[in-house]
């Protein structure tokens, strides 16, 4: 069984965890983080070299909670199918591999076409229903049509690359991405500075450099040996292994749809502000977002691993993956939110040089950043029961504690209140919550998972950690 790992990538259910993890979690936060770039780079040349610096700014970062909305959902499918190959690959069943490459690949393209026709017929109405400020809506809407047509690209990238790192390679999508990043910086700077293309240049720039690292990734698969090698001529949906991948991967997405309608009823309200503290909010939150990408990588790690230990039956193996990346989860959180608290006025100022822009962004992490590590811990918790197949409980947890309680807290106390601050403690009091729901969600699946192999007799190799 071990055999078709041992060839091809990490091989997650033997060995020390914590080298395995580390090596895993890396390449893949550094490919996080080169994704996120993708938008950092606009922000940036279109706060610095505009010629209406804080309302482009503002119009291209008021459309991140609703792009979010909808890649998130295409992302969270894609851990689907990362988790049933993960657990192919534990099994070590060959043709299971292959069917779930060639169904997975296809689903991407359809998503990816969906979001594309979905974003671009109605851009204009999903800002107007979010009361994009006034001064800002028709670079929004611009930024935003043009952009909806790399959601295919997106989508399959984002499948391409959960494929290869079911089987431990980080490494690869990791080089593409630099790639398609050193393309959206240089596009950036062309089509903003010297073409004067202002939002259209910097949305222009990322589906291109999305269309490079997608056909990268692609062309990777199809020169590919072995069991993720993709022939273009076998694409087509298997039953068991979509209904698999969807089983999983929808209430992740959904699990993500909840924080994206969630935002998207705090960015409505944040609207209601000046050009200038919208740009200054977005500005915190994409500082922010980088903190959660690296802490995101640490519970896509644990997903991918829970879900190849899950396939080779060894479960307490599972709930030391936990534990190794919850403490990684709380060390990185709470390392790099002290960092970016001391550091909050300068990073802002690479964004825009607008003082008021700077003051909002800044204030925004005081309140945020504090509590982020706990965010990070809830992932974890998440990742693992998805990697076990209990993928239905956390979207009932964040229904509740996010999407639920967030759209309260606007329209009570914020409603009250009528300030930023308001706005933004309703983030960690939600994740602090949603902690609370996980961890006994995760009580109670660990015990499940143990009594049904105790069960079957699996009281050997299936409970053991194998350090």
């Amino acid at each position: 069984m071990n055999a078709l790992r041992a060839d091809k990538g990490m091989d997650m259910t033997t060995g020390k965890l914590l080298p395995k993890l580390l090596a895993f979690a890396v390449p893949l936060a550094l490919s996080g983080v080169l994704q996120l770039l993708f938008n950092a780079v606009d922000l940036i040349v279109i706060g610095n070299f505009s010629s209406t610096r804080v309302v482009s700014l503002a119009a291209v970062s008021s459309n991140n909670s609703l792009i979010n909305l909808f890649v998130n959902v295409a992302i969270g499918v894609s851990l689907g199918a990362n988790v049933v190959m993960a657990q192919a690959l534990g099994e070590g069943n060959k043709e299971k591999c292959e069917r779930t490459v060639h169904t997975a690949m296809l689903l991407s393209l359809l998503i990816g076409v969906v979001i594309m026709v979905i974003g671009v017929v109605f851009a204009r109405d999903f800002l107007v229903l979010m009361q994009a400020n006034s001064e800002v809506i028709d670079k929004a809407y611009t930024y935003l049509f043009i952009y909806f047509f790399g959601a295919p690209a997106n989508v399959v990238y984002n499948f391409g690359a959960a494929l290869l790192r079911a089987k431990g390679d980080t490494r690869r999508p990791l080089i593409y991405l630099t790639i398609a990043g050193v393309v959206n910086v240089v596009l950036n700077v062309i089509l903003v500075v010297p073409v004067k293309m202002d939002v259209a240049g910097v949305a222009l720039a990322t589906i291109v450099s999305q269309y490079v690292s997608a056909l990268l990734v692609v062309f990777t698969l199809l020169r590919e040996k072995g069991e993720l090698r993709l022939v273009l001529k076998k694409l087509r949906f298997h039953k068991a292994e979509l209904l698999h991948i969807l089983r999983i991967g929808l209430p992740s997405g959904i699990l993500s749809s909840f924080f994206s309608v969630a935002n998207i009823i705090i960015q409505s309200a944040m609207n209601t502000f000046s050009a200038a503290a919208i740009a200054g909010n977005a500005t915190g939150i994409a500082i922010e977002a980088f903190i959660y990408t690296s802490m995101n990588a640490v519970a896509s790690t644990a997903s991918t691993f829970a879900g190849q230990n899950f396939g080779a039956g060894k479960y307490k193996r599972i709930k030391r993956v936990m534990w190794d990346c919850c403490m990684i989860e709380a060390v990185l959180g709470i390392a790099l939110g002290a960092l970016f608290m001391l550091l909050r006025y300068r990073l802002a100022a690479i964004y825009s040089p607008e003082e008021p822009v700077i003051e909002v962004a800044a204030s925004r992490m005081m309140y945020i950043l504090p509590f982020y590590f706990v965010c990070g811990v809830v992932e974890v918790l998440v990742g693992c029961m998805r990697g076990m197949n209990y993928a239905v409980l956390p979207p009932i947890a964040s229904f509740l504690c996010v999407c639920v309680y967030r759209i309260i807290w606007v329209f009570t106390y914020f409603r009250a209140k009528g300030t930023m601050q308001t706005l933004w403690l309703s983030y960690p009091i939600s994740w602090i919550l949603n902690l609370f729901m996980d961890a006994v969600m995760i009580f109670f699946v660990f015990r499940a998972v143990f009594r049904k192999a105790e069960e079957k007799g699996e009281s050997g190799e299936s409970l053991a950690t194998d350090e």
